[in-house]
């Protein structure tokens, strides 16, 4: 059985630099009504850089709402009117200083579908060179290096908590091992 919602109202409750949120109410597919809080977001886009050797280069950088550094793949909110896959190349470049000759696309995810509309694009860089990192004001990360099989193992064992790079991740190796054995 198909289940829907249909947005009878909607109020905006706060608007942000990079979220918007919205208090709707909702008719259910039975006819009651109820309250969906609803965080808008532009989307965004992470990318999983791999070398000819197979290792993975992440990013620490600290997530305030944690309170502590965190390991993800290079990742960035989408401009308005960007493309997924132009976004991808920016975030690369500015986040590592890396470029690349192929860039596969894994698809896309939601973030937390339960509240917020942020999808999230992913993709796997391969081919890689090497120019200059150029960070964004005010962010500040450090670029590590894996093997693509750690960082695997890492995920399976629960020590990456950032959900957009367990996914990438764990596709990237399957990409990865079906190419090179």
């Amino acid at each position: 059985m198909e289940y829907f919602e249909t947005k009878l109202s909607g109020e905006t409750k706060y608007h942000g630099v990079i979220v918007d949120v919205t208090l709707d109410e909702v008719a259910l597919h039975t006819g009651e009504k109820t309250k969906r809080e609803v965080v808008h977001h532009s989307g965004g886009v992470a990318v999983l850089p791999v070398d000819n050797d197979g290792t993975a280069y992440c990013v620490r950088q600290f997530r305030y709402p944690f309170g502590k550094m965190v390991l993800e793949c290079p990742a960035g909110k989408l401009e308005p009117g960007e493309e997924p896959r132009a976004a991808a190349l920016r975030e690369l470049s500015e986040e590592t200083g890396l470029e690349c000759a192929e860039l596969i696309d894994l698809g896309a995810m939601y973030a937390t579908p339960g509240y917020c509309t942020e999808t999230l694009h992913l993709y796997l860089a391969l081919g890689l060179t090497q120019k200059q990192a150029h960070p964004d004001v005010g962010e500040y990360l450090n670029v590590e290096k894996y093997p693509l099989r750690e960082l695997a193992e890492r995920c399976m064992r629960g020590e990456i908590r950032d959900g957009k790079t367990n996914v990438a991740v764990l596709k990237a190796a399957r990409i990865w091992e079906e190419r090179n054995g």
